[in-house]
């Protein structure tokens, strides 16, 4: 019997766009002998939509500049509580039906930060990816490194300010902590949305105020040299690591629009070409770093490599870009795990760790 599966995808994050790239390459790669597919937008103001297709919901589908949710006449609820069948649609009030397990592609703030998540823990239903507790660790960068510290791995020196002490932000202070060039970044932002590299005090104090415009809380952070490196980690309890992606870019920095937009300023290289024993230690440190934070069904893990071998962690993404383009599909495509095969083996983990939880 089919499973149905309810992909949650757009949202009200700035990562917006990335969701309804990600969304297409799903709907048209997962195995329909196995899964019927019911299909929930979510707009830029949090509004959610029932859609009967994907040509339904999204226009301007190929230009990733400006690809749109189209809102829909069916509006859609979630009950709170032990259901079976957790959606009704507005306004008639009708139940959609039982839901097997929920595919969340709401990349960014309020849907890989613990926001949605805990909404799905209330209802009790089964979903694709991290729980609460290490969605919102992942999408703070500030606490990302001190769980990764404690665990005796390595990440780059940095420092953090709230908005409250932005007057205490001095150029020549973070110059002598850290040095030059720096990163400044909003603590809780991903796609290096609001990411600034600076090297002068004008593009300091130009980033400081760009990166409080995303956030509350920001961070200053080296500049590693070394290579930008990549592995995906799949799993529960017992989590596998891909093989390692190299990300070459033509900018300063692989900011969000190397990553989405123009596509000639980045390439990926997969797998990358790594000595045998520095792969085997990346893969080991992605999943001593995925365990660390108890992250759960998929995650990647962003290093630095420096000249000398060492990993240095940059990030973890919970809910990574899901297009076939994407570095997460594209690792474990190189690693022996077809794109269709690895979306059925996170909705098989989402149900697996759904059925523990129902019988503790």
């Amino acid at each position: 019997m089919k499973k149905k599966v309810a992909i949650l995808f757009g949202g009200n994050s700035t990562e917006h766009q990335v969701s309804l790239q990600s969304v297409k390459s799903i709907v048209h790669s997962i195995d329909k002998r196995k899964y019927d597919v019911v299909l929930i937008g979510v707009d830029k103001e949090g509004k959610w939509y029932l859609y009967d297709n994907l040509d339904s919901c999204i226009k301007n589908s190929h230009d990733p500049n400006s690809i749109e949710l189209v809102k829909s006449d069916k509006r859609i609820a979630l009950i709170p509580g032990n259901h079976i069948y957790p959606f009704i649609e507005l306004p008639s009030g009708k139940v959609l039906g039982k839901i097997d397990v929920i595919f969340p592609l709401l990349h960014g703030g309020r849907g890989e930060d613990g926001s949605m998540q805990g909404l799905f823990r209330i209802t009790n239903m089964p979903f694709v990816g991290s729980s609460v507790l290490a969605s919102a660790i992942c999408m703070d960068k500030d606490f990302t490194k001190r769980i990764l510290l404690h665990a005796g791995l390595k990440v780059a020196n940095y420092t953090t300010f709230t908005k409250n002490e932005e007057n205490n932000i001095h150029f020549k202070k973070i110059k002598k902590q850290l040095g030059l060039p720096v990163f400044i970044k909003p603590a809780n932002q991903g796609s290096s949305v609001g990411v600034s590299k600076v090297e002068s005090e004008d593009e300091f104090h130009l980033g400081i105020e760009a990166a409080f415009s995303y956030d509350n809380k920001i961070i200053v952070e080296e500049a590693i040299d070394g290579r930008e490196i990549e592995c995906a980690v799949l799993g529960n309890n017992y989590p596998i690591s891909s093989l390692p992606g190299e990300v070459m870019t033509n900018s300063s920095f692989y900011s969000y629009e190397a990553k989405y937009i123009d596509e000639k300023d980045s390439q990926l290289i997969v797998p990358a070409v790594l000595e045998d024993t520095v792969v085997k230690k990346m893969k080991l440190t992605a999943i001593k770093a995925f365990e660390a934070i108890q992250c759960e069904g998929l995650a990647r893990i962003d290093f630095f490599l420096t000249k000398d071998n060492d990993l240095i962690i940059n990030e973890i993404n919970t809910l990574p870009g899901f297009t076939k383009q994407s570095m997460y599909p594209k690792l474990w495509e190189a690693s022996g795990r077809c794109y269709k095969d690895l979306i059925d083996d996170l909705i098989r983990l989402a149900i697996e760790r759904g059925a523990s939880r129902h019988s503790v």
